[in-house]
């Protein structure tokens, strides 16, 4: 694992362009993705895996402060919940442990507060990276993340020295840079999710479960034609204008790379192959809403805003958000009509 990581630093609860208050978009991935984690659990999990406890251990990695985190959990619950009503001769119930997950700057706090307050399951958080092992050894029995593992643990250092081929100069991705750039994205990648499977492959006992949902790229797709990358696109080229007006300087857009990478599906499925602990049961193709341009503003200013805010502070904010929102229109037809906007769900079990 990378000796150096990054904060995905989200805007505090209390902002009206918190995550938790514009996350609709991430919202609607989860709901797509709950007939197939229904039928996974009918199908694919064995009860004899938690049978000699009867408890049954969920791990929502990446959660955030809810309210999707919530939803997710729930969806496994009932699901879990069918699939012993169905099978067992008894009528007893397992109990359920779910442990909430996401970086240690994450608000734990509002997260707790915010918890249902009629929920059918015993609550803990867990602080830190899921690139590395957060759980002791075969003690999940399910875990889930959204829009979650497309991050980076780091940003490759050779993006941002000035010396290197791979230098990402006036540019905040990789989606639109030259080949030595998405080279290293590529393989930064490749180490973090093979770090993220190596850690869930010890964590998750045999015969459990993971699901997880990322924005994805269609095989065969170049990384500029991708939707969610078009857009980070037209945020580096709103940051640069700020740059040339003088509100910021442009060493400091040169200096900031987004830590995240978005896979296709033979990518994955290279990684799990690597890995060898796990077969993949569902990989599947969802379709992403596109929304409008001035809800996809806001919902990008809630994700993006704290590390933007860090970065080249707060006072750019609105300046830089009324001129993404202005392109989103200009650029609607290049942008929301023709890029390939896809979530990957992916299902794996444990061997």
């Amino acid at each position: 694992m990378a000796e150096e990581t990054v904060a995905i630093v989200m805007n505090d609860e209390s902002d009206v362009y918190s995550y938790s208050k514009n996350s609709n978009f991430q919202k609607k991935a989860i709901e797509a993705g709950k007939e197939l984690i229904s039928k996974a659990i009918s199908e694919k999990l064995d009860i004899n895996i938690f049978s000699s406890s009867n408890t049954f251990k969920v791990a929502d990695l990446g959660c955030h402060v809810g309210p999707n985190t919530f939803l997710a959990v729930q969806n496994i619950i009932d699901a879990v919940e069918t699939k012993c009503q169905t099978q067992q001769k008894t009528s007893k119930l397992p109990e359920f442990q779910v442990f909430f997950n996401d970086q240690v700057s994450n608000d734990f706090n509002h997260l707790f507060r915010s918890l249902p307050p009629e929920r059918q399951y015993f609550a803990s958080g867990v602080p830190g990276s899921f690139h590395g092992c957060l759980f002791p050894s075969a003690s999940l029995h399910f875990v889930y993340s959204s829009y979650s593992v497309q991050a980076l643990s780091r940003i490759p250092k050779e993006v941002t020295d000035k010396s290197s081929p791979a230098f990402n100069k006036g540019k905040i991705h990789y989606s639109n840079s030259t080949v030595e750039v998405i080279k290293s994205f590529e393989a930064q990648y490749a180490e973090d999710l093979d770090s993220f499977l190596n850690a869930r492959a010890q964590e998750i006992v045999h015969g459990g479960l993971m699901a997880f949902v990322i924005p994805g790229r269609p095989n065969g797709t170049s990384h500029s034609e991708v939707f969610f990358l078009k857009v980070v696109e037209l945020l580096g080229s709103s940051l640069m204008d700020l740059a040339k007006k003088g509100m910021i300087n442009e060493e400091k857009v040169d200096s900031f790379n987004m830590p995240a990478f978005i896979p296709s599906s033979q990518e994955v499925e290279a990684a799990v192959k690597r890995n060898g602990c796990f077969n993949i049961e569902i990989i599947e193709n969802l379709p992403q809403e596109r929304p409008s341009p001035k809800t996809l503003s806001t919902t990008m200013r809630a994700g993006l805003g704290g590390m933007i805010k860090e970065h080249f502070g707060g006072e750019i904010l609105d300046d830089l958000y009324d001129l993404l929102c202005k392109k989103f229109e200009e650029s609607y037809s290049s942008v929301f009509e023709s890029g390939n906007a896809i979530s990957l769900f992916v299902l794996l079990k444990r061997e």
